[in-house]
């Protein structure tokens, strides 16, 4: 049983779902500390004249969890959002597969950041053929504050032997307690793929957003030529 874990993000970019695609299980971590302006809030584009930020508006204080950051609906965020799709996505070959989706999200007042997050995180993994793939939060389950025994206590909870980190998990892993509860760490080095795009020269780690208007179906093929553990 594979396990993977990560904060919730707005609109992830396509390692977020390699990583569920390895996974029996995968960990909306959303009840540890939020980080303004990295990528729970945000993420990237493509237009003609290059990338764009897309970013929520958020209102929050040091020290607060994902799941407690409320969003700024004092700006007409949603709507900026749905015209920036429109007008860099509308000449995309699956754009009006999708974009109903996203009109209806939109046209909703979120309260909370990791709600849109995690619907929107479904809605993608559904889209790219993730559907059979365990979304929890962890938010749900009773864990220790610990970096390391938080994400032991997690496979536990899911019944995993085997935890899928990140690259840089030997930077913060105390792999030491992972191997004395029998847990195996395995760790993710995404090589990002390249794929038809539109506006000239290809451009990675964007949103997964700009692969599913560009090939729709053909998504989870070109994802899992991503390659890496």
């Amino acid at each position: 049983m594979i396990v993977s874990i990560h904060q919730p993000q707005y609109l992830p970019w396509l390692g977020y779902f390699d990583k569920i695609s390895k996974s029996n299980a995968f960990v909306l971590l959303d009840n540890v500390q939020f980080k303004k302006n990295e990528w729970q809030n945000r993420n990237r584009i493509k237009t003609a004249q290059g990338w764009q930020w897309l970013t929520v508006p958020v209102i929050h204080r040091l020290s607060q969890k994902i799941c407690e950051v409320k969003i700024n609906n004092t700006v007409a965020w949603g709507k900026k959002h749905l015209q920036a799709l429109i007008t860099n996505y509308s000449k995309a070959a699956f754009f009006k597969e999708h974009i109903a989706f996203f009109e209806q999200t939109y046209a909703q007042e979120w309260s909370s950041l990791v709600d849109i997050n995690i619907h929107i995180i479904h809605y993608l993994a559904k889209a790219l053929g993730l559907s059979d793939k365990k979304l929890v939060r962890a938010s749900g389950y009773e864990l220790r504050d610990e970096a390391t025994e938080r994400l032991i206590d997690l496979c536990k909870h899911l019944r995993g032997d085997v935890y899928l980190s990140g690259k840089d998990g030997p930077k913060y892993l105390n792999l030491a307690l992972f191997e004395k509860e029998g847990i195996q760490v395995i760790f993710q080095d995404y090589q990002h793929p390249r794929y038809p795009q539109l506006y000239g020269d290809f451009e990675p780690y964007l949103s997964a957003i700009d692969l599913l208007f560009n090939c729709g179906s053909e998504g989870l093929s070109i994802l899992k030529k991503g390659g890496g553990n």
